[in-house]
């Protein structure tokens, strides 16, 4: 199994400090690739699985009720006569439009099957038993689990008191950081962090680690919160894009890497990108090609989740200020006893984080669907 890891890659994990014996497991990990527990988009999305009636709401895995648009949905539909062809160009050109609207060269931007590969391969190629992983608390879970699963340490560090990334304590917490992991908004709590707390991150961190910037909802939150500036300067920092949100297209998979080549190659060393799926390569170009799609679905989206939240502060429940596709309230008892009740209503929403074990995650679906959302709530918390 060893010898599937290069040379190179042997003396990395060792200067990392891995033992020799670990290289048997990592390889095994690199062989079975999406079958490990922690290596794809399912796994997390198991965490908020739960078993209900077909016809019930929906509301708890941050999908988007909406869908691909119009356009992508016109482009996939037409490239499943060419599915038979390993139309690898599908992806270059993903690739050059990414680029040029971000204001990168190309070889700065990666395109994957989503954006859970490059998270995951992020972790392997920076974090080790010596090189820690620091996340807010709560946060996206992923990367700590590809991290336990590597022998790194996960630092986990509570979020400050406006619900930001505390990214002072991120590094006190974290002087022997691999990767600092910001999701900006986060998830679950749907909150930002500011550019200039990035910034100051990015500027003060340890020599060697890598910032890592998981912008999934940033096109919901607002047109100007991006951070690819910082990759385009040169630092190091690794964002991360998915077309599953703003776009619709979890099901289909598109994502990508923006980052420094030699950062980027680091990444895909440990699992090649390959063939992507051609069908969600069209749909992710039709969707970056509209210039109306993303503001308009912001402002949808916005408009449905201020709704739900003036309609849960009118009931005095304590909400937290969220500017994504998905808020936390907290019920003032144990979470999964209200996930639990709520799937009885036909309502299902997400799951509980042990650091705030009060608080249920819920997704903003359509209108209709969170005002039987408000029915259920009230129903259960009456």
């Amino acid at each position: 199994m060893t010898a599937l890891l290069t040379a190179e890659q042997k003396r990395d994990f060792v200067r990392r400090g891995f033992s020799r014996r670990t290289f048997g497991r990592i390889a095994t990990m690199l062989t079975a690739g999406a079958a490990l527990p922690f290596y794809n988009e399912s796994a997390l999305a198991q965490l908020s699985r739960v078993e209900a009636p077909a016809d019930s709401v929906w509301i708890n895995s941050n999908e988007n009720p909406l869908g691909p648009s119009p356009e992508a949905r016109e482009a996939a539909k037409k490239m499943v006569d060419q599915g038979g062809r390993y139309l690898f160009a599908e992806a270059g050109k993903v690739k050059t439009l990414l680029a040029e609207q971000e204001g990168v060269k190309p070889s700065y931007v990666e395109i994957h099957a989503g954006s859970s590969a490059p998270l995951h391969q992020a972790v392997l190629a920076f974090c080790s038993p010596t090189k820690s992983f620091v996340v807010a608390d709560p946060g996206y879970e992923a990367g700590a689990r590809a991290a336990r699963f590597i022998g790194a340490k996960v630092v986990n560090v509570p979020l400050a008191k406006d619900y930001s990334h505390d990214v002072k304590a991120m590094l006190a917490a974290g002087p022997d950081a691999g990767l600092f992991y910001i999701c900006n908004p986060n998830n679950p709590t749907g909150t930002l962090t500011r550019r200039s707390d990035i910034e100051w991150l990015v500027a003060n961190k340890p020599a060697g680690s890598v910032v890592m910037i998981d912008e999934a909802y940033t096109h919901i939150a607002g047109s100007d919160l991006f951070n690819t500036n910082l990759v385009a300067a040169d630092k190091d920092v690794i964002i991360l894009r998915t077309f599953s949100k703003i776009y619709g297209m979890a099901g289909l998979r598109a994502g990508a890497a923006i980052a420094r080549p030699d950062i980027l190659q680091k990444i895909v060393g440990f699992s090649p990108n390959g063939m992507m799926p051609i069908t969600a390569m069209v749909a992710a170009y039709a969707s970056l090609s509209s210039k109306t799609l993303v503001p308009e679905r912001r402002k949808l989206i916005g408009d449905v989740r201020e709704d739900t939240l003036s309609f849960l502060d009118k009931h005095n429940f304590k909400v937290v200020p969220s500017v994504s596709n998905c808020f936390m309230v907290d019920v003032k008892r144990p979470g999964g006893q209200v996930q639990s009740a709520l799937v009885r209503e036909k309502v299902v929403i997400g799951r509980v984080w042990q650091a705030w074990p009060t608080y249920v995650r819920v997704t903003v679906g359509t209108q209709d669907e969170m005002n039987k959302f408000k029915a259920a709530f009230l129903k259960v918390m009456a």
